[in-house]
């Protein structure tokens, strides 16, 4: 499975889960409940995976964490907040470059709409 396949299925778990809850939880709802039907889509998934970064040398465990990556190659930001900006986008992208992946899905669920929360961002390796 490539990782466009792979995001494929994690947005049809992402939007089985809005469907169900709709806008307005916190945040770690939803991730856990993403977990949850990612899981009951046979989707192999690391959760709050904690990654290095090295620096001129100088190496910093658990520099950042991934909310989830699913397959060892696509990465999940979930957000529950009112608008998505710029600095959101830029840190997802910074995930794939520091963890070189290349594909990852910003992932926002304060939305009317699931499909107005889906922001996809490829990392050209």
């Amino acid at each position: 499975m490539n990782e466009n396949e792979i995001g494929q299925r994690v947005l049809g778990c992402a939007l089985t889960v809005h469907r169900a809850l709709g806008p307005g939880l916190l945040e770690s709802v939803y991730e856990t409940c993403l977990a949850h039907e990612l899981g009951k889509a046979g989707l192999a998934f690391d959760r709050q995976l904690s990654l290095p970064v090295t620096y001129d040398g100088l190496v910093m465990e658990m520099a950042y964490r991934l909310d989830l990556l699913v397959l060892k190659r696509v990465v999940i930001e979930v957000k529950a907040i009112e608008t998505v900006g710029a600095v959101h986008r830029a840190q997802l992208l910074s995930y794939l470059r520091l963890g070189g992946f290349r594909l990852g899905y910003l992932l926002n669920f304060n939305v009317t709409l699931m499909k107005d929360g889906i922001h996809r961002i490829a990392n050209e390796l």
